[in-house]
């Protein structure tokens, strides 16, 4: 093939594609320059994804499109000219249209990724064939690229298109708070340099760990599952498909519902016979996480130091060791937590240690509540009012929409404050299909709610300092109830009504849930979780 550079206004169009390729799709840089390639400069863009109207609008989609469209007749140009694969060109002009033709390739083929997202989300986690491979290899391959080539960049092409499937249709949203948080998932994923990526970090993001930071109920959880099922997932040419499903790559825990004698046991597993109760080996999630998936730790900020040491381990070292055993097993995969406690406290050591800290916040963001979000953009609330009908019903729904539109306005306020977030949100449209309206939560509630937490905290205080008042009777020597030792000599008590009836046996002596947890060498919520069980 006869070598031919691009002529000057090739290469300034071919540079602003490449510039493009590598632009995050959900920053302002990357929509300035799809306009400058659809040749849209100086028009108004919609954020509201309508269509062209006559002030000359034009969706997010649209410009997209259009850039595409141009993309794809300069190539079919050069085509024509023979210049149709990268061994045309040399040095710098081949290495920018390597990326162009990746970015042609991958747009040709968007809707079919799209299908096959849908598809495996309805198949679970066994990875279905990708019918269109063949289609793109021999694309590839008549544009220059290698039949090594075509394995990486299928995998990357189809984790680029998840990561913006999950990104954008799970995270609705136009605020500037909301592109802002979509724009850092991006990065978190693929970093603020996805060339670098590409050439060097796809398989190495495990010591990337996340913590995300939000209020309950604003979609903390929906975030970490853009992120973990974002992971790059090699194909295997063989099989004709992915080698594992992104619905098995990703795995959450609620690390609040669980005592810490059983909590060690679901992160990491147990032996058999490591403790009563323990018949047969088990397997934690870190056992079940695969080196393409990622662990998201629901409500770290709830567990104990002790917990917090041992989650170390695993950030630093990428090992751990199962309940019972003294064999370390391997972690691969990636970690994402999150906590609804105020970056106050964390910055304060009240939350975690520092050491564990650092270790868990290689990037660290928060998703805004709803209220921010309605007042940067009213239009926000429709937008979400329609995604959660549509949800609901299976169907959009616009009337419903306008009806629920009505009653907040009526009955909330346009300056509600959603306590509740997004989740509140939902509630509110199941509430107005139900009963036709909705209520909410009064400032009097909130301020009532607020003092209540503000007692609650003045009672640790008074509990901690009546504490420091017992610590010598603590170390009285204790005897014991005579039934308790009764029943235990008969064999009537097993271990954990051992530990919770002794646990009320010592708070009944010391009426203070840290005296029993300086006495027993439990945390503070393990014994009031076994005082208060009846």
């Amino acid at each position: 093939m006869k070598k031919q550079p691009l002529t000057t206004d090739e290469r300034r169009f071919f540079k602003t594609v490449y510039h493009a390729s590598f632009a995050n799709p959900f920053g302002e840089l990357r929509e300035k320059l799809d306009r400058k390639i659809a040749g849209l400069v100086g028009l108004a863009s919609n954020r509201d994804n309508l269509t062209l109207n006559k002030d000359n609008l034009f969706s997010r989609r649209e410009i997209s499109d259009r850039c595409i469209q141009e993309v794809d007749l300069r190539i079919k140009q050069l085509a024509n000219q023979g210049r149709g694969s990268i061994n045309a060109f040399t040095g710098q002009d081949r290495e920018i249209m390597r990326v162009v033709f990746l970015f042609d390739i991958f747009h040709k083929f968007r809707e079919q990724f799209d299908k096959l997202i849908v598809d495996q989300i309805k198949a679970g986690d066994t990875p279905i064939p990708v019918l269109f491979a063949k289609d793109a290899a021999a694309m590839l391959y008549r544009c220059g690229f290698t039949e090594k080539s075509f394995n990486h960049y299928i995998a990357f092409s189809f984790q680029l298109r998840r990561a913006f499937f999950f990104i954008s249709n799970s995270l609705v949203g136009i605020s500037p708070c909301m592109r802002e948080l979509k724009g850092n998932l991006w990065n978190n994923v693929f970093t603020n340099n996805i060339g670098l990526y590409d050439k060097i970090l796809w398989n190495r993001m495990e010591d990337f760990s996340t913590l995300i930071l939000g209020e309950t109920g604003t979609g903390k959880g929906t975030a970490a599952m853009a992120i973990g099922r974002s992971g790059f997932i090699p194909f295997n040419e063989k099989k004709g498909c992915f080698e594992e499903s992104f619905t098995k790559a990703f795995i959450p825990i609620n690390l609040s519902q669980f005592p810490e004698s059983l909590l060690e046991s679901e992160l990491f597993g147990h032996k058999k016979g490591a403790f009563t109760g323990a018949v047969d080996d088990y397997h934690g999630v870190f056992d079940h996480c695969s080196q393409h998936g990622a662990i998201f730790l629901d409500e770290v900020g709830e567990v104990s130091n002790h917990v917090q040491i041992k989650l170390l381990r695993v950030l630093q070292d990428r090992v751990f060791t199962p309940v019972g055993s003294h064999i370390t097993s391997r972690f691969r995969g990636r970690v994402i937590a999150a906590t609804n406690r105020p970056m106050a406290e964390i910055m304060d050591g009240k939350i975690f240690r520092d050491d564990f800290y650092y270790r868990l916040s290689s990037d660290i963001f928060e998703v805004p509540p709803l209220r921010k979000r309605i007042k940067e953009e009213p239009a926000e609330l429709e937008l979400l009012l329609s995604f959660t009908v549509e949800k609901i019903l299976g169907e959009p729904f616009p009337e419903l929409v306008k009806r629920i539109i009505t009653v907040i306005n009526r009955q909330l306020g346009r300056d509600y404050h959603w306590p509740g977030n997004v989740r509140e949100l939902e509630q509110c449209v199941k509430r107005v299909i139900l009963r036709r309206h909705y209520q909410g939560h009064s400032k009097a509630e909130i301020f009532e709610s607020s003092s209540k937490i503000e007692l609650s905290k003045r009672d640790e205080v008074l509990e901690l300092k009546q504490s420091e008042e017992l610590q010598l009777k603590i170390f009285e020597p204790i005897e014991l109830d005579q039934s308790l030792i009764r029943r235990i000599k008969n064999g009537e008590v097993d271990a954990t009504t051992l530990i919770s009836d002794y646990c009320k046996y010592l708070y009944k002596r010391y009426s203070t849930y840290e005296a029993v947890a300086k006495t027993t060498g439990l945390d503070r919520r393990t014994v009031k979780k076994y005082i208060t069980t009846q």
